[in-house]
Order: C-alpha cells, then sequence, then structure tokens
C-alpha cells in the first residue's frame, strides 16, 4: 500500500512539473518578460517552416508569407535569428492583433528589435502598418533607414492617426530618425518610443537629439513655400495612434506596388510594449549588442 502512494505520488509530482512554464536559461531574457507592459517578445527560435511564436500576453504566431525564412544558429537572444532575403516576410492577421493592435490619443508604445542589416536600402522591421489598403492603414511601425524625410541609414519610429499620408506631402512624414547612423552588417539594437507627445528613436539603447533642420522634399507645397524646418529626433506627434486596421508585419509592409520595404538581414528579436519606455530601460534593452566586437 505504502508502496502504491509513492508510485502515485510521484507521477501526480512529475506530471505537475510538466506543466509548468520552463525556466528561462537566459537572464536577459527573463528579465525582458519581466518589465511591464510587455505585450509580446519573440526570439526567432524556430526553424524554417514553422510559425514564429511570442512570450507576452499571446502568442501572437507570425506566419511565412509568400516563402519560407531560414534559420541562422546566430543570435543574441535565443542564439538564432531569422534571416530575411528574399520575398518572405512575416505577418499576422488584423483580427488576431489581440493587444499589439496599440492606439489611442495619448497611448504610448515601444518597439525594439535586435538586427544584422546589410545595408543599403530601406528596411521594415515590425509593427502594424500598411501604406496602401483603404488608401493607408498606418498605425506604429519601426524601420531602418527612411531617406524621404531625412532619415537616410537611420532608426526610424512611425506613427499614424489617420492612416493616411501627411497633408499636403504624398507620403507619411510623421517619424522620428536618429541621429547615429546603423553599421552594416553588425548586430544592433534598434528602437523607438512614443508617449503621445513625441516619437524617439535609438540606437543601441542611446537616445541622439537632433537640432531642427530643413526636411529634405517638403519645398514648395501649400503652406510650406520654402520647405519645413523641424527636429527629427525628437519628432513632436501629439495626434495619437489610429485604429486603423493593419496587419502586424516583420520584414516587408503593403505598397502601391504590393508588399515592399523589405527588411534585408538577420532579425534576432523583437519585442512590442504598450507603453513608451524610459531612457533607462532602453539602454538595459541594449545589453545584448552592446560589448560584441565590430563586425559580430
Amino acid at each position: 500500500m505504502t508502496r502504491i502512494l509513492f508510485l502515485l505520488m510521484t507521477i501526480v509530482l512529475t506530471s505537475s512539473f510538466r506543466n509548468e512554464e520552463p525556466v528561462d536559461a537566459d537572464p536577459f531574457t527573463t528579465r525582458v518578460l519581466k518589465m511591464p507592459n510587455l505585450v509580446a517578445l519573440w526570439d526567432f527560435k524556430e526553424a524554417e517552416g514553422q510559425n514564429r511564436k511570442a512570450r507576452g500576453v499571446s502568442e501572437f504566431p507570425l506566419k511565412e508569407t509568400d516563402g519560407t525564412l531560414a534559420r541562422i544558429n546566430e543570435g543574441p537572444l535565443s542564439g538564432y535569428s531569422t534571416l530575411f532575403t528574399g520575398d518572405a516576410y512575416l505577418s499576422l492577421p488584423n483580427s488576431e492583433t489581440g493587444r499589439l493592435n496599440i492606439h489611442g490619443k495619448s497611448q504610448g508604445v515601444t518597439v525594439v528589435a535586435w538586427v544584422k542589416w546589410t545595408g543599403e536600402q530601406t528596411g521594415f522591421v515590425g509593427g502594424m502598418w500598411n501604406e496602401y489598403k483603404d488608401g493607408g492603414k498606418r498605425q506604429y511601425g519601426l524601420f531602418v533607414s527612411l531617406p524621404h524625410y531625412n532619415g537616410r541609414n537611420q532608426v526610424c519610429g512611425h506613427v499614424s492617426l489617420t492612416g493616411k499620408p501627411t497633408p499636403p506631402f504624398p507620403y507619411s512624414i510623421d517619424y522620428s530618425a536618429s541621429k547615429q547612423t546603423v553599421r552594416a552588417n553588425e548586430w544592433t539594437c534598434v528602437a523607438f518610443t512614443y508617449d503621445g507627445a513625441q516619437i524617439k528613436s535609438f540606437l543601441n539603447g542611446v537616445f541622439d537629439p537632433r537640432e531642427p533642420e530643413l526636411i529634405d522634399h517638403t519645398t514648395g507645397f501649400d503652406g510650406y513655400p520654402n520647405g519645413l524646418t523641424q527636429s527629427k529626433n525628437p519628432y513632436r506627434y501629439s495626434e495619437g495612434i489610429g485604429n486603423n486596421g493593419s496587419d502586424f508585419t516583420v520584414g516587408a509592409v503593403l505598397l502601391k506596388a504590393g508588399m515592399g520595404n523589405r527588411f534585408r538581414g538577420q532579425i534576432g528579436g523583437l519585442a512590442v510594449f504598450d507603453r513608451a519606455l524610459t531612457d533607462e530601460e532602453m539602454k538595459t534593452l541594449a545589453e545584448p549588442v552592446a560589448n560584441r566586437p565590430p563586425g559580430k
């Protein structure tokens, strides 16, 4: 009888341990998961052909679209990363975005990514951003290099209330751009915060303000005969984030000609918070790449 009871207790305890959440061996990831207002953290450990799942308030499974994406045995979070080279990108339909559908007049948001960008071209990292359907469904998005309005090779954080272009200009101008440039082929932490009043771009955890400057391609528009002069970091924007119905995508956005602004390189981690993180918190998030040797 005693032996039977011992066996039953062993089975119950073993089953209980199996149902517990696994303890994360990486102390940095554990710290991120404990940060207030984390919505999702993807570490891109999944193999090619699998959905990339987040930890946070939900799994938010990102599905490979227009092809598959290779897994590389290198990355600052899980030791792996997803390689973006062709047409394939990751997507989550608007109907499944849940708390990723961040919006509101005074609503904050932070998007952070750990990337190795190949350089040269505009690259959409992640967010809810659609530049074409129904006139535009932009909400929030993290880019590397938006050259049209003074953001070439820089970290750019984009926010929109209406989802449409910024009048009187043909495109949305409402983004911050880091003063520092993103180095190609190096692991880098790229990020932006929005607190309902201003957008701030960060490179490797550092916010570096920019002086007011003449914005390219703004001369001659109605109300701006001599062009628009403003600071790109921080970028003042008090309109808020619209609930515009965009999908959540990683690696590309929908443009008039189809999917474009494709990110080229590796993404080893992506996190979304539904508040603006502090400057000190942003420095903490850059730790996995801060001490890497150049070119690593």
